[in-house]
């Protein structure tokens, strides 16, 4: 499998697609940091009032929001709260692993690997490597433009940004799971990339959990990803804070195993 890895990072490190989702996730923090400037800072208001963004009356109001925030926070809200990263990282593994169906490229590696599991076990370990580059990498760009910004908001504890980077990460890796699990069914990039939208911005959660609710019967999708990253801890407190790694250690065997049972199945 390592040998199958060791390509796979190969591929990885000379695909454009996956420098060109990085630097989505970073314009989408500048974005949102201009954004908070111009709405939560005085210096920031009054060039949003020059150019007719707010009126004087709003600036008040508009103070408060950066009101207990810290950079964990900020990273929270920019990405992964609003479901922004997962839906990116998702695009990124829908076109890495659909690539292989789409060139032909998956029969050569059958011929050497005929064990489906391996493929799988690549597939995945290569995104849990590129999902931990991007999740340390963004969030160090967040404390770049703090810094840039003249630090709008503390900076978080070092104990906190680990605790919450490891149990995102298992969270977001299992969504890198469920969209191998897709693009295995569907072998469409187009279906997988459409899936990640609905998926990793909530939408699908949403509205069957809105549908749900109404019978009162809703409440088991609190455990969804999406949900857990939007509602986990930032900080440990108590074992119950320790419930997303098992959720999210249980959504990975879960999908994993599903996409190699599906691959055996298959006829490539």
């Amino acid at each position: 499998m390592f040998n199958l890895l060791r390509m796979d990072l190969y591929r990885m490190r000379r695909s454009r697609s996956a420098y060109v989702c990085l630097g989505i996730l970073f314009l989408t923090t500048l974005a949102s940091y201009v954004l908070l400037w111009l709405l939560a800072t005085p210096q920031g208001q009054e060039t949003a009032i020059r150019i007719g963004m707010m009126t004087a009356e709003e600036t008040q109001e508009s103070l408060r929001m950066l009101e207990g925030m810290d950079t964990l926070t900020m990273f929270r809200n920019i990405n992964l709260d609003g479901g922004a990263y997962c839906i990116t990282f998702g695009i990124w593994v829908i076109l890495f692993v659909c690539m292989d169906y789409r060139s032909g490229f998956l029969k050569n590696i059958m011929a050497f690997y005929q064990n489906r599991w391996v493929y799988v076990g690549s597939k995945l370990l290569a995104a849990a490597l590129l999902n931990i580059l991007y999740l340390i990498s963004n969030f160090l760009f967040v404390v770049l433009l703090n810094a840039l910004f003249g630090n709008m908001v503390p900076q978080a504890g070092l104990g906190d940004v680990l605790f919450y980077m490891a149990w995102a990460w298992i969270l977001t890796t299992a969504f890198g799971g469920l969209m191998l699990l897709i693009c295995v069914c569907t072998r469409s990039s187009a279906a997988g990339t459409f899936a990640a939208v609905l998926l990793g911005g909530g939408t699908v959660v949403s509205l069957v959990q809105g549908i749900l609710s109404m019978f009162h019967a809703g409440d088991w999708l609190n455990y969804s990803i999406y949900m857990m990253l939007s509602n986990g801890p930032s900080r440990y407190t108590d074992l119950q804070d320790l419930k997303v790694f098992a959720v999210g250690a249980g959504f990975l065997a879960l999908y994993s195993a599903l996409a190699g049972w599906i691959m055996k199945k298959q006829d490539i």
